[in-house]
């Protein structure tokens, strides 16, 4: 498949898939057949059959004799594709996937940090290390410390080297960059997260297995509370669609940071 027909491929997949997380196609419903797809979309029908295997793939539609091509419903669809959790971040994170995603990552991430505490390499620490000096930069001399932070787990979680548990940081990523929004927005938040991240990074360095766990699970506490305070007050969570929020370079004397034993915000 040629590179101009992949981009194709993939952009018929994404408004498709869109289009049913959106609840534009309701569930049971057929999707329509493929002369109007082709025609609506501007594409060949090999690309259509091509998507619906996609989307079949990724459990959001199901294809049979006489039936045609149908919606199913959304607990058939595979919640740790990385498009079906993109698709719905676009279109908005419901206070019900918000809360399934806090206890994923409350089951998830404890576990992840043990292991990165047993089998982090030389490597998986400098990746993490870079992460954390992009994080106080942003705090510092202001800059992109969503992106960052989001570095920062996803690097703890590869550190597992678990490749089932890597491949669940795609279903948390939406979680993890609504929670560092929120964090961001919040007086002195990030400043006061970062000795936390450090607590749990000297934790895997020093090969504490407890004394990680305890570190992370102050953050997913920190986490979980910020957010219910957003959900509970019904204001609109952070648009994933747009570029992260840019931190403001902090004033010349606030130049030190709390004691780890903060219970502020991840």
């Amino acid at each position: 498949m040629t590179t101009l027909m992949k981009n194709v491929h993939g952009n018929t997949v994404d408004f498709l898939g869109e289009a049913i997380v959106a609840g534009r196609y309701a569930v049971g419903s057929a999707i329509p057949p493929e002369p109007l797809l082709c025609e609506e979309l501007g594409v060949s029908r090999t690309v259509v059959r091509e998507s619906i295997k996609s989307l079949v793939a990724k459990g959001l539609i199901h294809t049979g004799p006489k039936v045609g091509t149908r919606v199913l419903p959304s607990d058939d669809w595979n919640w740790f594709d990385s498009d079906v959790i993109a698709w719905q971040s676009r279109i908005g994170l419901s206070t019900e996937f918000i809360r399934d995603l806090q206890d994923l990552r409350l089951v998830v991430e404890p576990a992840a940090i043990r292991l990165a505490a047993e089998r982090a390499t030389g490597e998986d620490i400098a990746g993490i290390e870079s992460a954390y000096a992009g994080m106080k930069h942003a705090v510092l001399q202001g800059g992109d410390y969503v992106t960052f932070d989001l570095r920062f787990h996803q690097g703890l979680l590869r550190a597992s080297h678990n490749r089932l548990l890597v491949q669940m940081s795609k279903a948390l990523g939406a979680l993890l960059r609504t929670s560092f929004e929120i964090s961001t927005r919040k007086k002195n938040g990030p400043r006061r997260s970062l000795p936390l991240h450090r607590a749990v990074l000297d934790a895997v360095i020093a090969r504490d297995v407890p004394g990680a766990e305890r570190a992370i699970l102050v953050l997913i506490d920190g986490a979980h509370q910020d957010l219910e305070q957003v959900l509970a007050s019904r204001r609109h969570l952070p648009s994933l669609g747009r570029p992260a929020r840019q931190l403001k370079a902090a004033p010349r004397d606030a130049t030190s940071f709390p004691s780890t034993t903060t219970k502020e915000t991840l």
